[in-house]
């Protein structure tokens, strides 16, 4: 909603982005779509390009790939529940996301066997890589 408690007709793309918290900042939502991270209907657009119900966005945010619909225009950044109901995911992109967390849970962290200072003989190793 804006200032006159009208619903908005349209919206610049990155503060949609920002108001459905697919981004922390509207800046870091800008840099998206100015790296092309962002699509608009399958094409590359300018951050201030505005959109309206019935777009189709194609996101990479992160590991995640995103494709959905726009369902409403919002203003105000508010809770999780709020910011999900202005998109409507592609039946396709979550089957594809939850497969990619499913497969990210039997992976091993990086690091996970490491447990606190190396010991005299990493130590050597790691003199004996660095040094040479």
């Amino acid at each position: 909603m804006n200032s006159d408690q009208q619903p908005a007709e349209k919206i610049r793309l990155d503060k949609w982005l920002w108001v459905a918290r697919f981004f922390k900042t509207r800046s870091l939502a800008t840099q998206a779509v100015d790296n092309g991270r962002v699509k608009l209907n399958g094409a590359r657009v300018k951050p201030a390009h505005e959109i309206k119900t019935g777009d189709r966005l194609d996101i990479h945010a992160g590991e995640a790939d995103w494709t959905l619909t726009v369902r409403g225009l919002s203003t105000q950044r508010g809770p999780a529940p709020v910011a999900q109901a202005l998109y409507e995911e592609d039946p396709a992109s979550l089957a594809r996301r939850q497969q990619q967390l499913s497969d990210r849970k039997f992976l091993d962290t990086p690091g996970a066997a490491l447990r606190g200072r190396p010991t005299k003989r990493d130590r050597r190793q790691i003199h004996r890589f660095t040094d040479a």
